[in-house]
C-alpha cells in the first residue's frame, strides 16, 4: 500500500548551511544537503513544502540501520521539530560514520 503523506520532490537546491549547489537525486526525493548533511524544516509530511518554519535542520544524530543503512535525525534548529531521514549514495560517509560514533571528541 502506497504511502499517501508523501509527495516525491527531486529538485536542485543552494544548501542554507554551507551554500554548495546540490543536484536532484534522480532516482528519489533529496530532502538534504549530501556534502554537510543539512536540510530545511519545508515540510509536515514529505514532500508536501507545507511548513512554515523553513528553519535549518541540522543533522542532530546518524543511526545505522540494518535494512536503510545509514538514518540522520534532522532536527530544526528553529522549532525543535525532529524528523528521520534515509541517508543516500552520494551522501557524505566520512560525515555519516563520524555523527554515528556517539564517543566522537
Amino acid at each position: 500500500m502506497a504511502n499517501t503523506l508523501f509527495e516525491k520532490k527531486d529538485e536542485s537546491f543552494a544548501c542554507a548551511n554551507c551554500g554548495r549547489q546540490v543536484a536532484p537525486l534522480g532516482y528519489s526525493s533529496r530532502n538534504h544537503c549530501p556534502f554537510c548533511l543539512f536540510s530545511l524544516h519545508v515540510d509536515v509530511n514529505p514532500g508536501d513544502r507545507s511548513s512554515d518554519c523553513y528553519g535549518e535542520m541540522g543533522p542532530a544524530a546518524v543511526t545505522v540501520s540494518g535494512k536503510k543503512g545509514f538514518v540522520i535525525t534532522h532536527k530544526c534548529l528553529k522549532c525543535g521539530f525532529a524528523r528521520n531521514n534515509k541517508s543516500q549514495k552520494d551522501d557524505d560517509i566520512n560525515l555519516l560514520i563520524k555523527l554515528s560514533n556517539p564517543y566522537n571528541i
